[in-house]
């Protein structure tokens, strides 16, 4: 048996915003990696096809199911954005106090959603 130390597992560390805004950028990554490149590639297909098939994506696009999955891709890029500049600050070596490490991981969540709904109401507004 080895004498090597453990790392400490999930279930004995407090859980706080940092954890869940660390989880989040995950997600969204993957999620913009997967089905955004899925999207932006039928997207680009379909201008290469023609009028016909463009209009086939917008068709579907502008449905309830389509404007969730823009929707929600936007939210994805959004708060992988913000999570990403809270990454980046921490990178630099700022921003470790630990309510600002808080605050910040408040925010960056709450600032993606902001930025969705205000995107999407320039866009429904006009």
């Amino acid at each position: 048996m080895s004498n090597r130390p453990l790392s400490p597992h999930l279930q004995i560390w407090k859980w706080g915003p940092h954890m869940l805004t660390s989880i989040l950028h995950r997600v969204t990554g993957d999620g913009l990696a997967l089905v955004g490149l899925g999207v932006l590639l039928w997207w680009l297909g379909a201008m290469a096809s023609g009028p016909e098939a463009y209009e086939t994506f917008t068709g579907l696009m502008t449905t309830p199911i389509g404007y969730v999955v823009l929707i929600g891709l936007t939210w994805a890029f959004f708060n992988h954005m913000m999570s990403g500049l809270r990454h980046f600050v921490l990178d630099i070596g700022a921003g470790y106090e630990l309510t600002v490490n808080k605050t910040w991981a408040i925010a960056s969540p709450i600032l993606g959603v902001l930025l969705t709904i205000a995107f999407w109401a320039i866009i429904f507004l006009k």
